[in-house]
């Protein structure tokens, strides 16, 4: 991700500028897991993302969901993430059309 940079001088505020960083990142004990379900919470200094699996995605789950994975991020980590997270879901639309998040728009049911 590219952090906004913007300079100041002589009290006049600069256009922000992109600058690129590359970091060396390791995933070499990186654990995945594939996850249906989000929560989110927080305090008034970080929010706190459940990841889970819904075994019942239509209608409400009998059994309790199992939460599975919980990332914390300050809220700075967040709007960084919501940046790239919003860039990638645009990116993917454009190549392949609108996602509906509605389940109950995008399947429908059997009939009897």
């Amino acid at each position: 991700m590219a952090d906004d940079v913007t300079e100041v001088s002589e009290g006049k505020q600069a256009a922000p500028a992109t600058q690129q960083v590359q970091i060396e990142i390791s995933d070499a004990n990186v654990s995945a897991c594939y996850a249906n379900f989000c929560r989110v919470t927080g305090s008034p200094e970080e929010l706190i993302v459940d990841f889970g699996l819904n075994p019942q995605p239509m209608g409400i789950p009998k059994d309790p969901i199992q939460v599975k994975q919980r990332i914390i991020v300050n809220y700075f980590t967040a709007k960084r993430l919501l940046a790239a997270l919003s860039m990638s879901v645009q990116r993917h639309e454009a190549v392949f059309g609108v996602l509906e998040t509605d389940v109950q728009k995008r399947v429908k049911m059997p009939t009897r």
